[in-house]
This record gives structure tokens, C-alpha cells and sequence, in this order.
């Protein structure tokens, strides 16, 4: 199994799950930038105007949603963002206790 973390432009995240999801690869966790309070006062913390992708995926799906996130986040633009891949030991659904692949 892998994991892949993609740091995307924000504005082409649906996009990128659209695109992921007619593949067949669900189950992402996504971060962006939040609010935040010092003192007292409210601002929006916006160094990367970017999103993260995370996605864990089969060894034989890994190149399809390399291609998938790569060819709609693409804009041939510098700051197009990134993709990490990380071999995964275990993956545990907590709810089930099912382990490996079935848990994806």
C-alpha cells in the first residue's frame, strides 16, 4: 500500500477529488488553510494558498492516481504543487478491525 499526499493549488481540489472518485479512489483527507485567534482578533493564516490531498491506495492503483492528480492539478504554472509517496506498513479500519487492503 501507499499513501500519497498531494500539495495542490486550492481552487483545483474538487477538481482533483472528481477526478479521483471516477477512477474509483475514495476516502481522502483534505487540509487547507484555517482561522486563527491572536489576541482576540481574528486572521485567516494564508502562507500556501494550497491544499493537501491524502490518499491511501493499493501498490496497483498508486500510478493510476499519480496520473489522475498530476494531469488535473497541472496548469504548466510554477507553484503546481507536489506529490510524496510513502510506502505504508498496515492500514487498520478502526470500526471493523479489518487490516491491510480491505481497509482502504
Amino acid at each position: 500500500m501507499k499513501k500519497l499526499e498531494a500539495v495542490i493549488r486550492h481552487y483545483k481540489l474538487e477538481d482533483v477529488k472528481n477526478a479521483l472518485n471516477e477512477v474509483g479512489i475514495q476516502g481522502m483527507t483534505v487540509s487547507r488553510g484555517h482561522k486563527e485567534m491572536y489576541r482576540g482578533a481574528e486572521y485567516t493564516v494564508d502562507f500556501l494558498p494550497k491544499a493537501k490531498v491524502e490518499v491511501v491506495v493499493p501498490d496497483d492503483t498508486c500510478q493510476l492516481a499519480i496520473d489522475t492528480i498530476m494531469n488535473v492539478a497541472r496548469t504548466g504554472q510554477i507553484g503546481d504543487g507536489k506529490i510524496f509517496v510513502t510506502d505504508l506498513a498496515e492500514t487498520i479500519r478502526i470500526r471493523t478491525g479489518e487490516t491491510g487492503e480491505e481497509a482502504i
